[in-house]
């Protein structure tokens, strides 16, 4: 899913949220047994309703709607609820102003695990940890479940697996062949010294009227650029120290120069890309859609990974909320195992431009073979070392924060101003975000 101001501000805000001790529904059992691994999983054996809160569209959402229809046919006794809260912005705050009344929460629900570092720390949410052991629920073990580990653990708070990943993608390079072939390039980047070197060479060869490349993330950008200089996103980062400036200039740099650019006021590079303005970004591999749909057939492009070792797992998980009766927490599980199994994580990436989750859909040839989109050959290169944010306190407002910070200094470089005075006006709010 593609990240705007908005959602990043939301994902944010969400932090800052104080949340409620769980109690009950009053439309459920208050009797709902604890989620230790000793617990005897419930089994459905009479109808049962659960909702799930999500935040898709358009193709996403009917193909959510095609699976859950297909699920309720091979289980009967369960019926799934779908809501559709808006966009991710719209979903975290129902999430948050939901948090403080309970019993208004849905069984299960989209969600970044930064929005629910509060519920987690006052036991609103389920540990899944023993329904994913149980051999009727769940797969008898995480390994059997064929999730992807990275993403698995991407979907831990505070170690414990809260969630399990379901709509996720990745960073990717996104390249116009033609004009690769027109100057000379003969592959794509693979690091980000290489990428500024390409930038610079399609800059200068087209007399200035094509931008090298950008990043729609600077969020991510920045986070990726920390860690691939071996440093971790946390609050022990100094904004100011000799790597986070080689990090920032890198880009600065290139902004000054002419040969990178930012997304600005188009929000994403696809824009600029399909009409030829910048030879190419790096993005969401869930975007692949919009960029096949802009391109058309004014000229070839191509996906890479993403320069430089590691790259940025996106994308929601399911959580599930601890009011549930015993009956919903096992079909809502039931549902979580469908939506991620080989067959069902198939049809979501084909369909949708998210990548499975499920490694034996990865594997599959009818994914492998998708004509439609060009990252499914890539996927396995590109996945290779996957990183996410840190689900600590405030991580999600500093993650969060990133983003203006580099909008003001990258702004800054723009303008041929001194880019120092902006970056140490950075450390300052960057600080501020991991105190909220």
């Amino acid at each position: 899913m593609k990240f705007s101001k908005k959602i990043i501000a939301a994902f944010a805000a969400g932090m800052a949220l104080i949340g409620t001790a769980a109690c009950s529904n009053g439309s459920h059992s208050s009797s709902s047994s604890s989620t230790d691994n000793s617990e005897k999983i419930a089994k459905v054996t009479k109808q049962t309703n659960i909702v799930f809160w999500h935040g898709m569209t358009g193709v996403q959402q009917e193909t959510l709607k095609g699976l859950t229809k297909e699920f309720e046919k091979e289980n009967p006794k369960i019926k799934v609820k779908l809501e559709n809260q808006g966009a991710y912005n719209d979903l975290q705050a129902k999430i948050n102003s939901t948090l403080q009344s309970p019993n208004n929460l849905p069984t299960i629900t989209q969600a970044y695990p930064d929005w629910l570092y509060t519920a987690a720390k006052n036991k609103m949410l389920v540990d899944l940890t023993p329904y994913i052991n149980n051999k009727a629920v769940g797969w008898g073990g995480s390994k059997a479940s064929n999730i992807k580990p990275a993403l698995l653990d991407g979907a831990k708070i505070a170690g414990t697996q809260y969630g399990i990943p379901f709509n996720k993608s990745i960073e990717t390079l996104t390249y116009n062949a033609d004009i690769f072939k027109k100057y000379g390039i003969k592959k794509a980047p693979t690091t980000m010294a290489e990428l500024k070197q390409d930038a610079e060479i399609i800059y200068k060869k087209s007399n200035h009227k094509v931008v090298g490349a950008g990043f729609d993330s600077l969020s991510n950008y920045y986070t990726l650029g920390m860690k691939n200089e071996g440093v971790d996103f946390s609050s022990k980062i100094d904004f100011t120290s000799p790597t986070s400036k080689k990090v920032i200039n890198y880009y600065a740099d290139g902004i000054k120069a002419g040969y990178f650019r930012v997304a600005g006021s188009e929000h994403y590079l696809s824009g600029p890309f399909a009409n030829q303005k910048v030879a190419m970004f790096i993005g969401t591999s869930a975007g692949e859609g919009f960029v096949k749909q802009g391109v058309g057939d004014k000229f070839t492009y191509d996906v890479a990974p993403r320069p430089g070792k590691y790259t940025m797992s996106q994308g929601t998980d399911i959580y599930m909320f601890n009011h549930a009766t015993a009956e919903q927490k096992a079909a809502a599980f039931t549902y979580i195992k469908f939506l991620v199994s080989k067959a069902s994580q198939l049809k979501w990436a084909n369909a949708t431009g998210y990548i499975p989750v499920n490694q034996a859909a990865a594997d599959a040839t009818e994914y492998k073979d998708n004509k439609q989109i060009k990252l499914p050959a890539k996927l396995e290169d590109a996945m290779k070392n996957l990183y996410s944010v840190p689900v600590v306190k405030d991580a999600g407002a500093a993650y969060g924060q990133l983003n203006p910070i580099m909008q003001n200094i990258l702004a800054a470089a723009q303008k041929k101003q001194d880019v120092d005075n902006a970056i140490n006006s950075g450390k300052a709010k960057f600080a501020a975000a991991w105190k909220q």
